[in-house]
Protein backbone atom coordinates (compact mmCIF):
# COMPACT_ATOMS: atom_id res chain seq x y z
CA UNK A 1 0.00 0.00 0.00
CA UNK A 2 1.10 3.45 -0.16
CA UNK A 3 2.36 5.28 3.09
CA UNK A 4 3.14 8.70 4.62
CA UNK A 5 6.49 8.28 5.46
CA UNK A 6 7.36 11.67 6.58
CA UNK A 7 6.30 15.42 6.69
CA UNK A 8 7.92 19.02 5.86
CA UNK A 9 6.98 22.30 6.78
CA UNK A 10 8.27 25.62 5.14
CA UNK A 11 7.35 29.28 4.45
CA UNK A 12 6.95 29.99 0.77
CA UNK A 13 8.20 33.82 0.93
CA UNK A 14 8.30 34.29 -2.48
CA UNK A 15 11.41 36.63 -2.41
CA UNK A 16 12.68 32.90 -1.39
CA UNK A 17 11.75 32.37 -4.88
CA UNK A 18 13.49 35.39 -6.65
CA UNK A 19 16.59 34.83 -5.09
CA UNK A 20 16.90 31.50 -6.07
CA UNK A 21 16.08 32.49 -9.39
CA UNK A 22 18.36 35.08 -9.91
CA UNK A 23 21.88 33.48 -8.05
CA UNK A 24 21.39 35.36 -5.11
CA UNK A 25 21.65 32.73 -2.46
CA UNK A 26 25.26 32.91 -1.62
CA UNK A 27 24.87 36.70 -1.22
CA UNK A 28 25.23 38.13 2.56
CA UNK A 29 21.98 38.55 3.10
CA UNK A 30 20.37 35.36 2.17
CA UNK A 31 23.34 33.16 2.41
CA UNK A 32 22.30 31.76 6.27
CA UNK A 33 18.47 31.58 5.01
CA UNK A 34 19.12 29.20 2.74
CA UNK A 35 21.99 27.39 4.27
CA UNK A 36 19.24 26.23 6.74
CA UNK A 37 17.57 23.90 4.27
CA UNK A 38 20.69 22.26 2.72
CA UNK A 39 20.86 18.92 5.03
CA UNK A 40 17.09 19.01 3.83
CA UNK A 41 17.88 19.27 -0.01
CA UNK A 42 20.15 15.95 0.78
CA UNK A 43 17.73 14.33 3.16
CA UNK A 44 14.98 14.42 0.29
CA UNK A 45 17.45 13.07 -2.26
CA UNK A 46 18.43 10.03 -0.12
CA UNK A 47 14.32 9.44 0.73
CA UNK A 48 13.22 10.18 -2.93
CA UNK A 49 9.56 10.26 -2.29
CA UNK A 50 7.01 9.21 -5.18
CA UNK A 51 4.74 11.84 -4.35
CA UNK A 52 4.57 14.92 -2.21
CA UNK A 53 1.21 16.14 -0.90
CA UNK A 54 1.82 20.21 -0.75
CA UNK A 55 -0.54 21.69 1.27
CA UNK A 56 -0.01 25.57 0.27
CA UNK A 57 -2.52 28.79 -0.02
CA UNK A 58 -3.10 30.67 -3.75
CA UNK A 59 -2.80 34.14 -3.65
CA UNK A 60 -5.43 35.15 -6.13
CA UNK A 61 -3.67 33.62 -9.29
CA UNK A 62 -5.84 30.46 -9.34
CA UNK A 63 -9.34 32.05 -6.89
CA UNK A 64 -10.07 35.26 -6.66
CA UNK A 65 -13.44 36.65 -5.20
CA UNK A 66 -15.90 35.13 -7.48
CA UNK A 67 -14.57 31.52 -5.87
CA UNK A 68 -13.23 30.74 -2.40
CA UNK A 69 -12.78 27.19 -1.79
CA UNK A 70 -11.62 26.31 1.51
CA UNK A 71 -10.24 23.03 0.67
CA UNK A 72 -9.01 22.42 -2.96
CA UNK A 73 -7.43 19.45 -4.14
CA UNK A 74 -5.46 19.42 -8.01
CA UNK A 75 -6.06 16.03 -9.80
CA UNK A 76 -4.82 16.94 -12.78
CA UNK A 77 -1.97 15.77 -15.20
CA UNK A 78 0.22 18.81 -15.10
CA UNK A 79 -0.12 22.50 -13.60
CA UNK A 80 1.87 25.43 -14.72
CA UNK A 81 3.49 28.19 -13.01
CA UNK A 82 1.59 30.77 -12.45
CA UNK A 83 2.13 34.96 -13.67
CA UNK A 84 1.64 36.76 -10.27
CA UNK A 85 2.07 39.84 -12.43
CA UNK A 86 6.09 39.33 -13.30
CA UNK A 87 5.54 36.88 -15.59
CA UNK A 88 6.12 32.80 -14.62
CA UNK A 89 8.60 31.71 -12.38
CA UNK A 90 11.22 29.73 -14.85
CA UNK A 91 10.49 26.72 -12.73
CA UNK A 92 9.06 23.17 -14.04
CA UNK A 93 5.53 22.51 -15.09
CA UNK A 94 4.27 20.48 -11.38
CA UNK A 95 3.30 17.03 -12.57
CA UNK A 96 0.84 15.72 -10.70
CA UNK A 97 -0.65 12.19 -10.06
CA UNK A 98 -4.33 11.87 -11.01
CA UNK A 99 -4.78 9.07 -9.97
CA UNK A 100 -3.58 9.30 -6.34
CA UNK A 101 -5.48 12.76 -5.76
CA UNK A 102 -8.73 11.03 -7.24
CA UNK A 103 -8.62 8.59 -4.79
CA UNK A 104 -7.66 10.88 -2.06
CA UNK A 105 -10.48 13.62 -3.21
CA UNK A 106 -13.11 10.11 -3.28
CA UNK A 107 -12.17 9.31 0.23
CA UNK A 108 -12.43 12.39 1.67
CA UNK A 109 -15.77 13.15 0.06
CA UNK A 110 -16.71 9.94 1.58
CA UNK A 111 -15.22 10.84 5.04
CA UNK A 112 -17.46 13.86 5.13
CA UNK A 113 -14.81 16.64 3.88
CA UNK A 114 -16.42 18.71 1.14
CA UNK A 115 -13.11 19.38 -1.41
CA UNK A 116 -13.34 21.13 -4.74
CA UNK A 117 -11.50 19.29 -7.07
CA UNK A 118 -9.59 21.23 -9.41
CA UNK A 119 -8.76 19.68 -12.94
CA UNK A 120 -7.01 22.79 -14.38
CA UNK A 121 -5.32 25.97 -12.58
CA UNK A 122 -1.83 27.30 -12.31
CA UNK A 123 0.43 27.44 -9.27
CA UNK A 124 2.09 30.55 -7.46
CA UNK A 125 4.89 30.90 -5.33
CA UNK A 126 3.15 28.99 -2.68
CA UNK A 127 3.45 26.08 -3.89
CA UNK A 128 7.07 26.67 -6.50
CA UNK A 129 9.00 28.29 -3.32
CA UNK A 130 9.08 25.02 -1.56
CA UNK A 131 9.69 22.88 -4.49
CA UNK A 132 12.81 24.87 -5.10
CA UNK A 133 14.10 25.30 -1.81
CA UNK A 134 13.61 21.30 -1.17
CA UNK A 135 15.12 21.11 -4.65
CA UNK A 136 17.07 23.21 -6.09
CA UNK A 137 16.66 24.20 -9.88
CA UNK A 138 16.39 20.53 -11.53
CA UNK A 139 15.11 20.71 -15.30
CA UNK A 140 11.74 18.20 -13.97
CA UNK A 141 11.14 17.95 -10.36
CA UNK A 142 12.03 14.71 -8.92
CA UNK A 143 8.45 13.59 -8.13
CA UNK A 144 4.97 13.91 -8.29
CA UNK A 145 3.00 16.76 -6.94
CA UNK A 146 -0.78 16.73 -5.42
CA UNK A 147 -1.66 20.23 -5.07
CA UNK A 148 -3.99 21.32 -1.64
CA UNK A 149 -4.98 24.54 -1.41
CA UNK A 150 -6.42 25.96 1.55
CA UNK A 151 -7.94 29.20 1.97
CA UNK A 152 -5.96 31.54 4.60
CA UNK A 153 -6.75 34.67 2.75
CA UNK A 154 -10.27 35.73 2.76
CA UNK A 155 -12.35 34.99 6.70
CA UNK A 156 -13.39 32.89 7.14
CA UNK A 157 -10.36 30.34 7.61
CA UNK A 158 -10.60 26.74 8.37
CA UNK A 159 -9.62 26.30 12.69
CA UNK A 160 -6.59 24.59 12.91
CA UNK A 161 -8.44 21.53 14.15
CA UNK A 162 -10.29 21.04 10.93
CA UNK A 163 -6.80 21.20 9.04
CA UNK A 164 -5.55 18.90 11.33
CA UNK A 165 -8.45 16.48 11.35
CA UNK A 166 -8.27 16.90 7.33
CA UNK A 167 -4.65 15.54 7.36
CA UNK A 168 -5.76 12.57 9.33
CA UNK A 169 -8.34 11.49 6.44
CA UNK A 170 -5.68 12.09 4.02
CA UNK A 171 -3.59 10.00 5.88
CA UNK A 172 -5.96 7.32 5.82
CA UNK A 173 -7.18 8.07 2.27
CA UNK A 174 -3.32 7.28 1.12
CA UNK A 175 -3.20 4.33 3.10
CA UNK A 176 -5.62 2.76 1.33
CA UNK A 177 -4.63 3.45 -2.07
CA UNK A 178 -3.21 -0.03 -3.51
CA UNK A 179 0.03 1.03 -5.05
CA UNK A 180 3.39 0.96 -3.30
CA UNK A 181 4.75 4.09 -3.19
CA UNK A 182 6.52 6.64 -0.77
CA UNK A 183 4.40 9.64 0.15
CA UNK A 184 5.50 12.68 1.78
CA UNK A 185 3.17 15.77 3.16
CA UNK A 186 4.77 19.26 3.14
CA UNK A 187 2.62 22.05 4.86
CA UNK A 188 3.64 25.59 3.49
CA UNK A 189 3.44 29.36 4.60
CA UNK A 190 4.12 31.52 7.64
CA UNK A 191 5.95 31.74 9.61
CA UNK A 192 4.52 35.23 12.14
CA UNK A 193 4.25 38.31 9.05
CA UNK A 194 2.16 41.15 8.44
CA UNK A 195 2.37 43.05 5.30
CA UNK A 196 0.44 45.90 6.08
CA UNK A 197 -1.01 48.39 8.30
CA UNK A 198 0.57 49.67 11.63
CA UNK A 199 2.08 46.57 11.86
CA UNK A 200 3.66 45.41 9.10
CA UNK A 201 6.53 43.76 9.67
CA UNK A 202 5.71 42.27 12.98
CA UNK A 203 7.80 38.74 13.69
CA UNK A 204 7.19 37.05 16.64
CA UNK A 205 10.50 34.82 17.49
CA UNK A 206 9.29 33.35 20.66
CA UNK A 207 5.86 32.24 19.37
CA UNK A 208 6.82 31.08 16.50
CA UNK A 209 9.65 28.81 18.03
CA UNK A 210 7.08 27.30 20.08
CA UNK A 211 5.08 26.14 17.18
CA UNK A 212 7.90 24.63 16.06
CA UNK A 213 8.36 23.29 19.68
CA UNK A 214 4.98 21.82 20.04
CA UNK A 215 4.51 19.88 16.32
CA UNK A 216 6.20 17.15 18.34
CA UNK A 217 6.08 18.39 22.21
CA UNK A 218 2.80 19.05 22.29
CA UNK A 219 0.82 18.78 18.76
CA UNK A 220 -2.69 19.06 21.00
CA UNK A 221 -2.54 22.45 21.89
CA UNK A 222 -1.45 23.59 18.32
CA UNK A 223 -5.39 21.94 17.23
CA UNK A 224 -6.82 24.45 20.01
CA UNK A 225 -5.01 27.93 19.06
CA UNK A 226 -8.19 30.17 17.97
CA UNK A 227 -7.43 32.51 15.16
CA UNK A 228 -7.81 35.51 16.92
CA UNK A 229 -4.56 34.35 18.68
CA UNK A 230 -2.86 33.89 15.50
CA UNK A 231 -4.03 36.77 14.72
CA UNK A 232 -2.73 39.04 17.40
CA UNK A 233 0.29 37.25 18.53
CA UNK A 234 1.95 36.23 14.01
CA UNK A 235 0.25 39.20 12.42
CA UNK A 236 -2.58 39.20 9.64
CA UNK A 237 -0.89 36.65 7.37
CA UNK A 238 0.21 34.25 10.55
CA UNK A 239 -2.89 32.42 9.96
CA UNK A 240 -1.02 30.16 7.35
CA UNK A 241 0.42 28.49 9.58
CA UNK A 242 -3.02 26.37 9.94
CA UNK A 243 -1.56 24.73 7.03
CA UNK A 244 1.11 23.34 8.73
CA UNK A 245 -1.29 20.86 11.31
CA UNK A 246 -3.02 19.75 7.94
CA UNK A 247 0.77 17.72 7.52
CA UNK A 248 1.43 17.49 11.10
CA UNK A 249 -2.28 15.59 11.68
CA UNK A 250 -1.31 13.56 9.06
CA UNK A 251 1.77 11.98 10.39
CA UNK A 252 -0.11 10.28 13.40
CA UNK A 253 0.67 10.40 17.28
CA UNK A 254 4.32 9.92 17.15
CA UNK A 255 7.16 11.35 15.09
CA UNK A 256 10.63 12.63 15.05
CA UNK A 257 11.99 15.71 14.37
CA UNK A 258 15.20 15.26 12.23
CA UNK A 259 15.99 18.61 10.95
CA UNK A 260 14.65 22.65 11.98
CA UNK A 261 15.79 25.95 10.52
CA UNK A 262 14.63 29.39 12.14
CA UNK A 263 16.04 32.63 9.89
CA UNK A 264 14.55 36.27 10.42
CA UNK A 265 14.71 38.21 7.95
CA UNK A 266 13.95 37.23 4.66
CA UNK A 267 11.88 40.11 3.37
CA UNK A 268 10.28 41.14 6.41
CA UNK A 269 8.83 37.97 7.08
CA UNK A 270 10.28 35.11 9.23
CA UNK A 271 11.29 31.83 7.62
CA UNK A 272 10.31 28.54 9.05
CA UNK A 273 11.30 24.98 8.54
CA UNK A 274 11.59 21.72 10.06
CA UNK A 275 11.66 18.14 9.10
CA UNK A 276 9.42 14.91 11.15
CA UNK A 277 9.78 11.85 9.94
CA UNK A 278 6.52 9.50 11.49
CA UNK A 279 6.80 7.13 13.93
CA UNK A 280 3.94 5.01 13.78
Amino acid sequence: MARITAGIGSSHIPLLGVASDFDKTGEDYWRDCFAGYDWTKGWVAQQRPDVVILVYNDHASAFDMRIIPTFAIGCGERFRPADEGWGPRAVPDVIGHPDLAWHIAQCLVLDEFDMTIINEMDVDHGLTVPLSMMFGKPDAWPCRIIPLAVNVVTYPPPTGNRCWLLGEAIARAVESFPEDINVQIWGTGGMSHQLQGPRAGLINKAWDNRFLDDLSADPQRLRRIPHIEYLRETGSEGIEMVMWLIMRGALGPDVRQLHRHYHVPASNTAVGHIVLEKLT
